[in-house]
């Protein structure tokens, strides 16, 4: 039985709850017409760091996967299958939110949201998990790059994945490669610098056992599974409530 890291977990479960919170305001306002204001200030700035903790413990996760994978396997070519397996399989689930949402939104469709990203960034992030301080620099160059393309836009939409937004363009979610690519692998750089081997170079002792910290910790366990089902959860709940109507439209 592979070890786990408590406070990953944990981190990864506090990132759901505030996920969570993010994703049922954004309903009452998307759905239920409830101005709530989350596209600036703090609700903004909430919503960013919820997506920047569950990008960066990406990057940390694949640090600690690839040590403990090179022990018992030590093949790069099997390692690799493994990250692209990995990442194709969330790229798919990503491919589901897109044909839904276009199902049922059509306008702000999702093209290439957080799972997509994530998807993508197993695989890309193979070649640079060996790498220290470089991953820190290139991830700084990154959002760096990142930042200043927000500043234009393209007439084309062939890049939009990689960052270069069209003209007039609008999604519910959007996560591209420049510059969230450069949140994982400082995530890789901290990873390899904390758990070195998979080894902690910390001992925080397991608080796990704790009651708040271990229900924390389960959610992180199960975060795929949650991030799945959880809007579906609250839009049907915040519909039987009479909170919201059908595609934004009240009940009551």
């Amino acid at each position: 039985m592979e070890q786990r890291f408590w406070e990953i977990d944990f981190l990864r479960g506090l990132a759901i709850i505030m996920m969570v919170v993010f994703h049922l305001l954004y309903d009452l306002t998307y759905f239920g017409g409830h101005n709530l204001n989350i596209h600036s200030g703090f609700w903004l700035y909430f919503g960013r760091a919820t997506a920047t903790i569950f990008i960066f413990l990406v990057g940390v996760s694949l640090t600690l996967s690839f040590s403990r994978s090179w022990k018992t396997q030590n093949s790069g070519q099997k390692l690799y299958m493994k990250y692209l397996k990995r990442g194709s399989k969330i790229f798919s689930w990503g491919l589901i939110i897109t044909l839904a949402t276009w199902i049922f939104l059509r306008d702000g469709f999702v093209l290439f949201g957080i799972l997509h990203l994530i998807g993508t960034s197993i695989i890309l992030a193979y070649p640079f998990l060996k790498l220290r301080y470089l991953n820190l620099l290139l991830g700084i160059a990154i959002i760096s790059l990142g930042i200043h393309l927000k500043n234009f836009t393209f007439d084309f939409h062939w890049l939009v994945w990689l960052g270069f937004i069209p003209d007039h363009f609008y999604t519910v979610d959007y996560f591209p490669i420049i510059p969230w690519f450069g949140v994982v692998l400082i995530g890789v750089f901290a990873g390899n610098l904390l758990y070195p081997n998979y080894t902690p170079k910390f001992n925080l002792g397991d608080q796990s056992n704790f009651r708040f910290i271990g229900l924390f910790c389960l959610l992180g366990k199960h975060s795929l599974a949650i991030y799945l089902i959880h809007q579906p959860i609250l839009i049907i709940s915040l519909y039987l409530l009479g909170i919201v109507g059908v595609m934004g439209i009240d009940i009551y």
